[in-house]
């Protein structure tokens, strides 16, 4: 017995051996920069593809494929194609930070994009600051995507395509102000949600400065669905405006209930108004007399956005593509760009290259990444008018 137990403790002991090296040939790998000898450059894309927010994450994928495309076949970057690697994070941020993991430990990606909310995303930043592996969020605004607001210290491997809530916050404010003329206000915001919190924090900060009155402040939580209540009390303050900075959702079905009560005023909010699902939810109608702070618009007159729309429609079957697309589309170049001014797929190297970014031509403007990891770059205003996005205005910082 003892001969036969030396044998099998011999056998256990070469076969874990053997399956010790083949750990130690991938962490290998991943320690100089994941898939640096792979036939293709890896970047993940962890986005919400089922869930509450799916609308914004098939947008975002849709755009970031046709980057890809372009980028493939003008002939790569680096000598090498360039491979999307999809995670559905299913909006919620838990799943994100699986994701995450797995697109980095399993998948070997050399970065990752997403996700295209704020909250989502902050369940990722923990994984890329421990993992030394970039992220760029395609449309994440709250300003502690980047720096944490515990320590006030940078994420240095966190970066994003979008502007960031004070900017929106303060555009918006400034329009109900002097295009508006509005001096009262009311916000509804939805309290589950940080993108939301953040920009009810800057909306009433500039329109307080303004000059203007904030009546009263309400809240919601993501699937809420009956708003009657509070809109009723919303509609006896009788405010100038009302600011409803959320998601398409919940803001669709507030729209609409609003609209049945008699609310008649103008509605203001951010760029998580930004889904074709709006309008479905909402109705045509009850968008009149409504507007939304956004990334840009596809009827902007800028070359560079005139020929990403003309390409978006040519591959998605003539759809207009929205700000969410992209940011998708925008987060891919900017990775990419990253990548050629490093020379290098090493993480360390294209995270400085990706702070470094300074003036580069994207399809939503032109931008230059500043000290806390966030470009530098315009807003624009829109108007809803029979249930299509109309261009008001373009807002530089």
């Amino acid at each position: 017995m003892k001969k036969i137990g030396a044998i099998i403790l011999t056998t256990v002991l070469t076969a874990a051996l053997v399956a010790g090296c083949g750990n130690n040939t991938d962490n290998n790998k991943a320690a100089n920069g994941g898939n640096s000898t792979a036939e293709t450059i890896k970047i993940g894309m962890d986005v919400e593809l089922s869930g509450g927010q799916a609308s914004f994450g098939d947008s975002a994928l849709k755009g970031a494929k046709l980057a890809v495309k372009e980028i493939n076949d003008a002939g790569g970057v680096l000598g090498k194609q360039i491979e999307l690697i999809e995670a559905d994070n299913a909006s919620k941020s838990e799943e994100a930070t699986r994701a995450a993991q797995k697109l980095i430990t399993t998948n070997k990606v050399v970065a990752i994009i997403g996700s295209t909310t704020s909250t989502n995303t902050l369940g990722i930043v923990p994984v890329a600051q421990e993992k030394g592996i970039p992220l760029v969020s395609s449309s994440a605004t709250n300003p502690k995507v980047t720096v944490d607001e515990r320590t006030g210290k940078l994420n240095e491997w966190v970066f994003r395509a979008s502007f960031i809530d004070p900017f929106q916050g303060q555009v918006m404010a400034n329009y109900a102000t002097d295009t508006l003329k509005a001096k009262t206000a009311v916000i509804y915001t939805d309290t589950s949600s940080d993108y939301s919190k953040g920009l009810q924090t800057f909306f009433k900060e500039t329109f307080l400065k303004n000059g203007g009155t904030i009546l009263s402040e309400e809240s919601y939580q993501q699937k809420d669905s009956d708003f009657k209540a509070v809109l009723t009390r919303i509609k006896e303050s009788n405010p100038d405006v009302i600011y409803l900075p959320g998601y398409y959702e919940e803001v669709g079905k507030i729209l609409k209930q609003a609209r049945e009560m008699g609310i008649t005023v103008p509605f203001m909010g951010g760029d998580g108004w930004d889904s074709p699902q709006l309008v479905e939810i909402a109705g045509a109608d009850a968008l009149n007399n409504t507007f939304m702070s956004n990334h840009y618009s596809p009827e902007d007159s800028a070359p560079e956005v005139k020929s990403f729309v003309d390409a978006f429609k040519a591959a998605n079957s003539d759809l207009v593509p929205d700000g969410m697309a992209a940011l998708g589309y925008d987060a891919v170049k900017l990775v990419v760009d990253g990548i050629k001014r490093a020379d290098s797929t090493e993480p360390t190297k294209l995270r400085d290259a990706l702070a470094a970014t300074k003036d580069l031509q994207l399809a939503t403007g032109k931008i230059t990444m500043n000290e806390t990891h966030d470009p530098v770059k315009a807003a624009v205003v829109l108007k809803f008018v029979d249930g299509k996005q109309t261009f008001e205005a373009k807002v530089n910082p």
